[in-house]
């Protein structure tokens, strides 16, 4: 071979990589600019003296409730890497797992995937003796559960017409609907590829793949679609009675595929916006910040600060937390 043969590619040779990365940084700047813009305004349009009244006007029951809520979704999480234990096939026992998967979701949350889902379990599975490719499998796996799980719950909610799209928007309520049974169909796909594909393994970048059973993955879809539900009854807890369940998970789901888009760590601002946009012709304003306030103090910052002292605990632990080593 020569050496021209075995010269790297250059930007010569991928000219539309190299027109991508050009304008990769000013569009990513045009868009966190609009989206200063969008929130500059929402907030201007906020009654604050009405979101710090509703604030005060929370009773102790309803943040119980939300409390209450927002801990069996974070256990309903940790459960998506008891999915992977038995995806791994590791000794490894359910204390040794929940904590990871709690302190894991909570850091994913509050500071980005990369953060929380990825560095965080890297970091904890390692200690509890678990080998870089089986936690590359665990958060493979726990992805796939999150967002098929969100697939099916999305796909019901669209296509069922729940969420009714305001005037003038360019996604109308007939195009949210043809998205929702796009996302059934993708999901129906994953369970029929877990049942009849005859190819089960993979490699991706020296990652070894396996395709779970049908049995697996339906409890994939189940639990991801649960934990959504989950997080949308916070939400609903803390949100005026008015509105509806079906509306407000609908909503939620919308918030997350804009957060996804943005890539803003907790969807800060842009959870907010959503709801505000589509919700606002429901009930006021400032009983949709006030609620959505409450959520991210009961769902993001609480169980961070909790998740910190366990992350503390387990560190401290790992020793005798440690899995046996078998003799090779």
């Amino acid at each position: 071979m020569s050496h021209s043969e075995t010269q790297p590619a250059t930007h010569a040779d991928h000219p539309h990589k190299s027109r991508w990365s050009r304008w990769k940084k000013p569009l990513t700047m045009l868009f966190f600019l609009a989206l200063i813009v969008l929130f500059t305004m929402l907030a201007q349009r906020i009654e604050w003296d009405e979101v710090f009244n509703n604030l005060a006007d929370f009773k102790v029951r309803t943040l119980i409730i939300a409390s209450g809520l927002t801990l069996v979704s974070f256990l309903v999480y940790a459960c998506f890497d008891l999915i992977g234990r038995t995806y791994i096939r590791q000794d490894l026992t359910w204390k040794q797992i929940l904590p990871v998967g709690i302190i894991s979701y909570a850091f994913n949350l509050n500071l980005s995937a990369w953060v929380g889902g990825v560095a965080m379990r890297y970091r904890l599975y390692s200690r509890l003796g678990v080998s870089k490719g089986n936690i590359a499998k665990i958060l493979g796996l726990s992805l796939a559960t999150n967002w098929f799980g969100y697939m099916v719950i999305a796909g019901a909610v669209f296509t069922s017409g729940l969420v009714r799209m305001p005037p003038g928007w360019k996604l109308s309520t007939g195009a949210l609907q043809g998205v929702g049974v796009l996302l059934l169909l993708v999901s129906a796909g994953y369970l029929v590829a877990c049942q009849f594909s005859r190819r089960r393994e993979w490699s991706i970048r020296g990652v070894e793949i396996n395709l779970p059973s049908l049995r697996m993955a339906i409890l994939q879809l189940a639990l991801g679609a649960l934990n959504w539900s989950l997080m949308a009854a916070v939400i609903f807890t803390l949100l005026p009675s008015k509105l509806d369940y079906p509306l407000v998970l609908g909503v939620l789901l919308i918030s997350a595929i804009a957060g996804v888009i943005t890539h803003i760590p907790a969807g800060l601002g842009v959870l907010e916006a959503v709801f505000v946009a589509l919700l606002q012709h429901e009930v006021s304003r400032g009983s949709l910040v006030a609620g959505l306030l409450a959520y991210r103090a009961i769902y993001f910052i609480l169980p961070l600060l909790i998740t910190v002292v366990m992350y503390l605990v387990v560190e401290a632990k790992a020793k005798s937390l440690r899995i046996a080593k078998k003799p090779s």
